[in-house]
Order: C-alpha cells, then structure tokens, then sequence
C-alpha cells in the first residue's frame, strides 16, 4: 500500500496533532484552545453496549439453539467423508483391490 491511501484510511482514527510540545510546554493554557475545543466536540456519557457476539446472539437469551453445534458437526463430518472419499479414489487409480 502507499502510504498516502494508509494515512488516509486512519485519519479518522488519529486525532489531528494540535497539542505541541510548544502549546504544552508554555506558562499560560492560551494556546491550549484548539485542544479543547477537539475534545469538547467528543461524546459525553456511557459507551454504548458491547453486542455479545456469537454466544449472546446463538446460545444466549430468547434465541438459544443447538443448530450451530450440529451444524458444525455435520460440516466435520462432510468433509472428512469427502478427504476420504478422495484417498480412497486415489487408492483405486492404479490397483483394484
């Protein structure tokens, strides 16, 4: 990647560089509006909820299933029939048995 396409894919991650070690650094807090007024501007409060991810959406609560684990079991299952089924095709290009 260039580096012009990752600088502005994280802009929006990376606060703009408005503290100096000058504005910091000086006897009087003058210098230091644009940094207040960034920070002002950020929400105020609690963070929304965290969504549960997989458990609270499949095994938790109102939508509590055992489909993911049999379909998990059942996709083992159906490739290692298919692995399988492949050797033993590979076992029969050459020799009968």
């Amino acid at each position: 990647m260039h580096a012009s396409l990752v600088r502005r894919q994280l802009q929006g991650l990376i606060p703009p560089k408005i503290a100096t070690p000058k504005l910091v650094s000086g006897e009087s807090g003058t210098g230091l509006g644009p940094l207040v007024d960034f920070y002002s501007k950020l929400p105020k409060g609690q963070a929304t909820p965290r969504v549960g991810g997989i458990k609270a959406r499949l095994f938790s609560g109102a939508n509590a299933s055992g489909k993911p684990i049999v379909a998990l079991i059942v996709g083992l299952f159906a490739i290692g029939y298919t692995l399988d089924y492949n050797m033993h095709l590979k076992h029969h290009k050459n020799h009968a048995h």
